[in-house]
């Protein structure tokens, strides 16, 4: 181990491949029915606990969804113990609430329209039981407050029922006169009571009695405030943002800019990554995705259309940068701690080298010691502490590269697929075509290499992939892993469907259960 890091005995070997099973699905297609191009979801994210999960929609709005298996129903623990409830449960959500966030912009000056599709959304800290959420589309981040507000129902006053609205105010068929002035206790200095209009009048006798309304019920609402907002930082599309471990600040990310920023702070932040080039004809790469270190709050990695991921250090003080242009933000410089990039085979190269190489979605590992990235072909797992390449390879779209040229006419190849790691570490996912997902086991010795299927019966392509050896993750050579392989056709010779894809995923930090976008569905699963 490295740093005096504790050591932690080997396993005996690795573990069995996980049995995937059907939990739930929200927002199902009927047979035939047309998606709408707003509701497609755009964004999947589990909170820290697990207990919560947001999509976010091509139609600018965040879908929140809460646990429900969790919670006791009444039941005694001694009787949830003895009717084995805690072992033989699973994760089961149930809609919770769902807002809008974005509303379609247009930049006068630019002539650009800025969609309102949700591009990722990050849970924050909890605060008195009330949720905290950041939402992002290209433009425009903001933060959210969604918490539980009491609504107070008032009975109905005495008084004539034809003449009383609502919750016991009067109706009036003339337009309300102004106030007249009252005197600090509230009494009108001419002793009418300006809250009714001139045409009430008493029955004759007066009123027996006068009921005061009074507090009948209370309703609780969820309701979703956004606190800020944190825009014009950024002049190219917002591509990430990742919460930062120390619970105050946040990081975003478009092509060439990364920004650090404080959540109580929403008309400044830091810029800490530039790959602007003086001109842009010299342009070469792009950042695609950046994250924050789960556990160490002065680092963080970002990735690159080269297809190489960069880990920095802020541990330095913030500079003005002189050769930056005059911006709202300020300038940290950064340092490089690490470069990860894979070599590149002599003779390989052709027209789709880069397309291909270019890294979607990278994620940090719970622990922080490996980084998975996701280009178009594959999925790779890197160490930290390991710069001369990855450690795992999981080949993903190898049985499409005779297709690239199609790909390319298309636009397909340009697909961005996310990737997620389990809470435990032993397994990586990604999404593929056909609204298909794939499982990889990553520890020493696995062979699992499992297809799955976005609909109520997970498993209906899965195929048993033959078994192939599998070296450590501490040896630098890469471990490949291959599914089927034949060229346009999925394991039951089913043509690949290029038009339904499955881009979103996400991975519960504590158990095995996976949710998963297929358009306007979001489908879960349990293992």
């Amino acid at each position: 181990m490295h740093g005096g890091d504790e050591v932690v005995a080997a396993p005996a070997g690795p573990p069995q491949p996980l049995d995937w099973k059907f939990s739930q699905v929200f927002g199902e297609r009927t047979a035939g029915e047309e998606v709408q191009e707003v509701d497609i979801i755009s964004a999947i994210e589990f909170d820290k606990t697990g207990d919560h999960l947001a999509t976010g929609d091509r139609g600018g709005r965040v879908v929140l969804f809460e646990r429900t298996d969790t919670k006791d129903h009444g039941v005694s623990r001694r009787d949830l113990e003895r009717m084995d409830y805690l072992i033989s449960r699973h994760p089961e959500f149930r809609y919770k609430t769902e807002f809008q966030s974005h509303e379609p912009e247009f930049d006068y000056l630019k002539s650009l329209e800025i969609e309102e599709k949700i591009n990722k959304i990050r849970w924050c800290q909890t605060a008195n039981s009330a949720l905290f959420l950041l939402s992002t589309n290209d433009k425009t981040i903001k933060f959210w407050k969604v918490q539980e507000k009491k609504v107070k129902k008032i009975s109905d006053m005495n008084l004539d029922p034809s003449k009383a609205v609502g919750n016991g105010s009067i109706a009036s068929s003339s337009n309300s006169s102004s106030l007249k002035p009252c005197l600090a206790n509230g009494s009108s200095l001419d002793g009418s009571y300006n809250n009714l209009s001139h045409d009430f009048s008493f029955p004759p006798g007066g009123l027996p009695s006068l009921h005061l309304p009074v507090v009948t019920s209370q309703e609780t609402n969820l309701v979703a405030r956004c606190r800020r907002v944190y825009g014009h930082a950024h002049d190219y599309h917002i591509n990430s943002i990742s919460n930062n471990s120390d619970g105050e600040t946040f990081i975003s990310a478009d092509d060439l800019r990364i920004n650090l920023w404080n959540l109580e702070i929403s008309n400044q932040s830091f810029n800490i990554v530039d790959v602007k080039p003086a001109n842009m004809e010299d342009l070469t790469e792009v950042i695609t995705s950046a994250e924050f270190h789960p556990t160490h709050c002065n680092m963080l990695a970002y990735s690159s259309s080269k297809g190489s991921i960069r880990l920095i250090d802020l541990r330095q003080s913030a500079l003005c940068d002189s050769h930056a242009k005059l911006q709202v933000f300020y300038h940290l410089v950064p340092f490089y701690a690490n470069r990860f990039e894979e070599p590149e085979a002599p003779g390989s190269r052709s027209f789709f080298t880069e397309i291909i190489a270019s890294i979607s979605d990278i994620k940090f590992a719970k622990d922080g010691r490996y980084i998975l990235s996701r280009d178009y072909m594959t999925l790779k797992l890197w160490d930290i502490n390991m710069d001369s390449g990855p450690v795992a390879t999981f080949q993903v779209h190898e049985y499409l590269r005779p297709k690239l040229c199609d790909l390319y006419e298309n636009d397909s190849i340009f697909d961005k697929f996310e990737c997620c790691l389990s809470g435990d570490g032993l397994r990586v996912a990604t999404g593929s075509y056909s609204n298909l997902f794939r499982v990889f086991g990553c520890v020493p010795g696995s062979t699992e290499a499992t297809t799955l299927e976005a609909s109520k019966n997970p498993m209906r392509r899965q195929v048993q992939t033959p078994s192939r050896p599998s070296r450590p993750l501490s040896s630098i050579t890469r471990v490949v892993r291959r599914g089927t392989e034949t060229p346009g056709v999925d394991a039951n010779g089913n043509s690949f469907d290029f038009t339904t894809k499955l881009l979103h995923l996400a991975w519960h930090p504590t158990e095995n259960s996976i949710a998963c976008a297929a358009a306007n569905s979001l489908y879960m699963y349990y293992a």
